[in-house]
């Protein structure tokens, strides 16, 4: 087998957060990806030969390095966020605004974190945001937009310096125990398996793929 010289170029938008972690991780793993271009509000440190940290104010992104995917994994809570307003800023505006910026100098791939039962017609403020977002992105002049919709997130979260979520720790030990009974679509899954999954299947779909928790799990299992 000849060798080929790594040529995929990756745009990351929440790379210090629980998934996007994890996809930063396995871009910078993943021999065929040359560089990775990681969008920040905050100033973090993290050396590696493939990796261009890019300090950005997401409401006025400058012109984006041309690259070959996008993979959108900003999010927060709205207790974090302090207002449904201030967390619609981040979920929806912030990635949205990165996914046009990209697509403006020729992204035509995007993979987003969004969220199990997302809808925009939902009753549920956070269910709607993240099926406005899916819904704007939808809409793009895309080859290829891969939605990610994660049910509970398994993971301690202590790592990432975020306050303690009381609903996760009350509910991740049940999930655990529960999940071989819990429809597909609802399984609690590793963020590791969420970020695998759209790092796996990004570079070759076509058209809209939605990745269910169940699904995800199953994936990261396989070699």
């Amino acid at each position: 087998m000849t060798w080929q010289a790594p040529t995929r170029q990756v745009l990351l938008a929440g790379a210090t957060g629980l998934v996007g972690g994890r996809v930063l991780q396995d871009l910078l793993l993943d021999p065929t990806v040359s560089a990775v271009h990681a969008l920040s509000r905050r100033p973090w440190v993290l050396n590696h030969p493939k990796l261009q940290i890019h300090l950005v104010d997401f409401n006025r992104l400058p012109v984006l390095p041309p690259v070959d995917e996008v993979y959108l994994a900003l999010g927060t809570t709205i207790k974090v966020a302090g207002s449904q307003a201030a967390f619609r800023a981040v979920d929806f505006e912030a990635n949205l605004a990165v996914a046009q910026a990209a697509c403006a100098v020729g992204a035509r791939r995007i993979g987003v974190v969004s969220a199990v039962a997302a809808n925009a017609r939902s009753s549920v403020f956070y269910n709607r945001v993240k099926g406005e977002l899916e819904d704007a992105l939808r809409s793009m002049p895309l080859t290829a937009l891969v939605i990610a919709q994660p049910s509970l997130l398994l993971d301690d979260r202590d790592g990432l310096g975020q306050p303690p979520r009381l609903g996760e720790k009350l509910s991740i030990p049940v999930a655990r125990i529960l999940a071989p009974w819990i429809p597909c679509a609802y399984r609690p899954v590793w963020a590791q398996a969420v970020a695998r999954s759209l790092v796996r299947t990004l570079p070759q779909a076509r058209g809209v793929v939605v990745l269910a928790s169940g699904s995800m799990a199953q994936m990261a299992r396989e070699p």
